[in-house]
């Protein structure tokens, strides 16, 4: 996997039913103990994943929490998800890894990951095994009791964490409703709660983030989901913050990248990170098609 190359389809069975066996034990909001670096959005971008691993320092002697969004857009989504399951799977206590709104099936039908499936196996077998261990990725993340982590924001649905794990997970992400926001909504400079453009989810501003805070005793709330240019934004009086883990997104935007590094004591420190170097990368085979990134 490390060297980039195809697992056989009957390997990937083996590693996505393992990686739901121990994925069904998690709870809705996975409890990680500090020290743990937090990653946002991968986008099937193996290459800087590689990269973030590189600077992050490698499993198990970092523990990680990635943020969803391991898939689509980018060249090597299938390679990039296996990765990541794998590490799960060899260090299940020290790789976590939560959903993000790309870990859908209709979603990754438009932005790529189903179609390099069926590209480099010839089958939908692969994409099918895949986006059912996506059913079961937890939804959050919460860091010695203090630091919430999400793929997208809140919900006007959910005021306490205990909701949060009241809900049923183990299905497609819902066109609305609590888990839709969670992997949907975007924190702005807005009163309150706002309708997002994206046309899921909604906006939210610096009173709704204090309120829950306080409701839940937590310090900061870390997201991903935006492109951040710097690779990471400190929002709301550092009540909250967006991590974005993928330099050069779709291979022109021109940002760099960033992990989250919180130590023993919650303290943050940000490692920031260019794209992969372009002669360590293999070229794919067969480009995407154009509207991927558009």
């Amino acid at each position: 996997l490390k060297r980039c190359e195809y697992l056989t389809e009957a390997e990937v069975k083996v590693l996505c039913n393992r990686a739901r066996e121990i994925l069904v034990e998690e709870s809705n909001i996975q409890r990680i103990e500090a020290p743990v670096t937090i990653a946002g959005d991968i986008h099937g971008q193996f290459y800087d994943l590689l990269e973030l691993l590189k600077v992050g320092g490698p499993p198990p002697e970092t523990r990680y929490l990635f943020m969803g969004d391991f898939v689509d857009r980018g060249f090597y989504s299938v390679e990039t998800f296996l990765l990541l399951l794998a590490m799960k799977v060899r260090w299940p206590d020290q790789v976590t890894l939560i959903r993000g709104n790309h870990e859908s099936r209709q979603i990754t039908q438009v932005y790529g990951f189903y179609d390099e499936c069926v590209r480099k196996y010839g089958t939908v077998n692969v994409w099918r095994y895949c986006t059912e261990v996506f059913d079961y990725l937890s939804l959050g993340a919460l860091i010695d009791g203090k630091v919430f982590c999400v793929h997208g924001g809140l919900s006007p649905s959910i005021n306490t964490l205990d909701e949060i794990r009241a809900i049923d997970r183990k299905q497609e992400v819902p066109h609305d409703g609590a888990m839709c926001d969670l992997m949907w909504s975007d924190p702005e400079e807005v009163d309150g709660w706002a309708w997002s453009p994206r046309g899921a989810g909604y906006l939210f501003g610096e009173e709704i983030v204090k309120r829950f805070n306080h409701a839940n005793g937590l310090e900061l709330i870390a997201r991903a989901h935006q492109l951040v240019m710097e690779g990471y934004k400190l929002m709301f009086h550092d009540s909250l913050v967006t991590v974005w883990s993928a330099p050069n997104y779709c291979y022109r935007c021109g940002n760099v990248a960033a992990v989250l590094g919180l130590d023993a004591n919650l303290q943050k420190k940000f490692t920031v990170f260019n794209a992969a170097p372009q002669d360590g990368r293999n070229v794919p085979s067969k480009r995407l098609a154009p509207e991927y990134f558009l």
